[in-house]
């Protein structure tokens, strides 16, 4: 921005997301259990629009982590050049030293482990990171409060509506979050609350070029895909008109 500021050039930002989902009590636990860990893992957690946060209802809570940490023990982890490899290293060596600050930090501050770990990779050579789910962190927790960019991630309880969409705002960034719920309705009530650029009721991470991808808050500025892209390209210019 301060670059494009001596001449006026028009900037457009995506910056960082600590994408929450929030999940209801009617759902399919086991149908949507796999969807969640993808959305949460894929690329090693490495995309800015991951899940980073799962909120899940207290009466599916046990349930649904159960069926969370098997999805994720499933998940290959090894060089991308590996038959049946599904997720690989983190891309750098100052991102490793980041995610691994995270666990020496839950680590320190005693917080529960659902699977993972937070020691150092058996896999060997490699910025390699065991996928960890956080069991129930407090929310002003660093792993709650921050994005971690890796492969791992917390899931909390969560009772009322109205608090778990206060917790789930209560972040400087608003890229993206999700609403997971058989009552569409409902789901999109939840969805209008939500301070985020995208937010996607059951599904996370799908992306469209006709539709408009931009965040709020410190998570950019201006958009990218749809109209509203196509518009930051563009002028706009009123022409007045009196009968001569």
């Amino acid at each position: 921005m301060q670059s494009c500021a001596a001449t006026l050039k028009r900037v457009t930002i995506e910056l960082g997301g600590n994408d929450p989902a929030i999940v209801c009590s009617d759902v399919d636990v086991k149908a949507i259990a796999p969807k969640l860990a993808l959305s949460a893992l894929l690329n090693s957690g490495q995309i800015c629009i991951a899940i980073k946060r799962i909120y899940i209802h207290e009466s599916i809570y046990d349930e649904l982590l159960k069926e969370l940490v098997a999805e994720v023990r499933k998940l290959h982890v090894a060089d991308g050049m590996e038959n049946g490899a599904v997720l690989g290293p983190v891309q750098n060596q100052l991102q490793f030293e980041r995610v691994k600050e995270l666990l020496a930090d839950i680590e320190s501050q005693k917080l529960n482990l659902a699977t993972g770990s937070t020691g150092v990779s058996t896999l060997g050579k490699g910025y390699f990171i065991t996928p960890t789910i956080v069991d129930n962190p407090p929310d002003d927790s660093r792993i709650v409060v921050e994005e971690p960019f890796g492969p791992v991630f917390p899931v909390l309880k969560w009772k009322d509506e109205e608090e778990v969409l206060r917790r789930a705002n209560d972040s400087p960034m608003g890229l993206g979050a999700s609403v997971w719920t058989r009552n569409i309705e409902q789901g999109e009530k939840m969805a209008k609350k939500l301070k985020a650029g995208t937010v996607w009721i059951n599904t996370h991470l799908e992306l469209q070029p006709n539709i408009p991808f931009g965040g709020h808050k410190q998570s950019g500025v201006g958009a990218e895909h749809g109209v509203e892209g196509i518009r930051s390209y563009c002028n706009t210019q009123a022409v007045f008109v009196t009968e001569a």
